[in-house]
């Protein structure tokens, strides 16, 4: 139907006629045979690249890869699928990654390895994510996306699970796609508590019944497996599961110190200013991870000023080429060991190669502590151990941070048992055993959202679940049978349009707006204003992605009001920030008190 209706596209679908799986692998093969062993980090992920090259031969199934951060679980991983994929004559490979930012940097690194070619350009490695418009660069990027045609795929968990739940027709076309696929899991303990039953049963039934491969991959495992009840949990197979040997994992954690300084007061953000500073004294380069951008911003503008010292913030006020060109700065810093501080949320946790002798993370979900901790001695050169530093924050609002606040409490519960009983946890707070009793505690207060419950004001408007409208409906039911005396006459019972139209995996998923960062942003909004053919705006905003800032409904209003944002054509529905409101230092800036609380989270 496709074909039909845009003909001229045809010839730009491949069809599943990839590359061979043999010609892949070979090119990986080549750029894994080039690294250098320097270090046990180095020892560590080449470990665990043998044993997922040795578990590709097992049979389909459901695998997970456990590996402490900065164990190279991307190559690892791919590995893994182009071995498994081959084995099997399976159609393609599936990366799902939490975070835009992630599969940025991920598909930069697999398109150099795989797309060495000319003719191969674009048709090997395809990212699909969130865009500021359904359109893309090019119209082969397009075709491809709509059905997810190559061999290598990285995509979004939201992209994947509406794939699977999400009303409408654009995003089921790519569901097929999943049957005989290898299908990875990034940073799987991301996955939406309020989405996990939604999930489970849909991984069981692609390996079950669809021929599908599934790798769990994260540092901290969820305990999907002990889910409740049993028929919506995933199943659990020692023989598939792939982590270090333990005289690596023990060296993975000599890397650093944990200092937890929970016990004692919450600090200030001044407080934690003065910290931060004096471990740069002493250690040469801190990273300080908070949970609200309020919490970043007032942290780094009370650092001092002082002349051979480099101070970054990053949060997501910034756009992505400000936080990227941050990044390179900050690695160049601690490349040429100039005294150098970070301050930023936790997006610098996920996938973020850095390497800080001095990590201070402000309290949240053990999970997130440990990916914190990933950043500190990444690789285990440093010539002495690093340091994770704990602490709460006073000022830090986390009421609308719901998850982070309850992993904050269910980490403060682990702490103070492990302060009473530290040989129970092998004496290491981040380590598996403390990792977890947090999940296992986590989620037995969360169990309640797993179902994904509705809102008073969702299209159902009662109280129900999404698993409920898709499985039984029993609800639905019940009211059929006492209004007519008997049960319903069909088969399919279940409440597909309403599910569909309630099914959202971020309840806010905001507004992008052009910010003009540096001189090229600056002329994108002037081309953009510009434009008159569709077809110009639709490739400009591709790389215009790259230059927005996601603004939630509150704060775009805030910002209409003091005519910050315009409309770069009427109608069209794509916005500009004004420049007087981006900063250079910490990205779309609080120019009010009202800005000042719309910019808090």
């Amino acid at each position: 139907s496709a074909d039909f209706g845009e003909p001229e596209k045809r010839q730009l679908r491949q069809r599943g006629k990839y590359p061979a799986w043999s010609v892949l692998i070979a090119r990986l093969e080549a750029k894994l045979a080039s690294f250098e062993h320097r270090s046990p980090m180095d020892e560590l992920r080449r470990e665990i690249s043998e044993k997922c090259r040795e578990m590709a031969r097992q049979e389909r199934g459901l695998y997970r890869l456990t590996v402490p951060t900065g164990g190279g679980k991307t190559l690892a991983s791919l590995r893994f699928g182009l071995y498994h994929a081959c084995k099997h004559s399976m159609d393609r490979i599936i990366y799902v990654i939490p975070y835009t930012s992630i599969i940025d940097q991920n598909a930069h690194e697999i398109r150099r390895i795989m797309e060495v070619d000319e003719q191969d350009q674009g048709r090997i490695v395809l990212e699909h994510h969130s865009n500021l418009t359904p359109e893309r660069e090019t119209i082969l990027h397009k075709t491809l996306v709509e059905n997810w045609d190559a061999p290598i795929v990285l995509t979004t968990m939201v992209q994947f699970l509406e794939a699977l739940f999400a009303g409408g027709t654009r995003s089921c076309r790519r569901m097929h796609q999943l049957v005989n696929s290898v299908i990875i899991f990034d940073e799987i303990q991301s996955l939406p508590v309020q989405c996990v039953h939604l999930f489970n049963v849909a991984i069981r039934f692609l390996v079950s019944n669809c021929k599908s491969t599934v790798m769990l991959c994260t540092a901290t495992q969820p305990l999907l497996h002990q889910v409740l009840p049993q028929t919506r949990a995933l199943p659990y197979d020692p023989q598939k599961v792939i982590s270090p040997s333990s005289s690596h994992a023990f060296q993975a954690q000599k890397r650093i110190t944990v200092h937890d300084l929970t016990n004692l007061d919450a600090l200030s953000f001044a407080e934690a200013a003065q910290l931060v500073w004096e471990q740069l004294e002493t250690s040469g380069s801190v990273l300080c991870v908070v949970n609200t951008k309020k919490a970043a911003y007032e942290i780094f503008t009370r650092l001092p000023d002082e002349l051979g010292v480099e101070k970054y913030h990053l949060s997501t006020n910034m756009c992505p080429v400000h936080r990227l060109d941050v990044i390179m700065k900050i690695r160049r810093a601690l490349k040429e060991k100039i005294p150098v501080i970070c301050v930023s949320t936790q997006l610098i946790e996920a996938g973020v190669d850095v390497d800080f002798s001095v990590v201070i993370r402000s309290l949240a979900g053990l999970d997130s502590v440990a990916q914190a901790a990933g950043r500190c001695n990444r690789h285990g050169l440093r010539p002495h151990k690093g340091k994770l530093f704990l602490i709460r924050l006073k000022e830090e609002n986390l009421d609308q941070l719901v998850e982070i606040k309850e992993g904050q409490k269910v980490a403060l519960r682990v702490l103070e048992e492990f302060r009473a009983n530290p040989e129970r946890f092998k004496n290491n707070i981040i380590g598996s055993q403390a990792l977890e009793k947090f999940f296992e505690y986590f989620f037995f207060q969360r169990r309640h959202l797993m179902e994904y419950p509705l809102a008073q004001n969702s299209p159902v408007g009662r109280n129900d679940t999404i698993f409920n409208l898709l499985a039984g409906n029993k609800i639905s039911v019940e009211e059929y049978k006492n209004r007519q005396m008997k049960a319903p006459p069909f088969v399919l019972r279940q409440a597909f349009e309403s599910a569909g139209r309630s099914f959202r995996v971020i309840d806010n998923v905001g507004q992008g707006v052009i910010v003009q960062y540096r001189e090229r942003g600056v002329q994108l909004v002037r081309e953009l204003c510009g434009a008159a053919v569709p077809e110009i705006r639709y490739s400009l905003l591709r790389e215009a992605q790259r230059y927005s800032v996601n603004c939630s409904p509150y704060l775009l209003q805030e910002l209409f009001r003091k005519g910050a944002v315009h409309e770069v054509q009427e109608g069209f529905g794509v916005y500009y920030l004004d420049e007087r409101f981006y900063d250079e230092d910490c990205g779309l800036h609080r120019e009010s008190a009202a800005l000042m609380e719309v910019l808090t989270f």
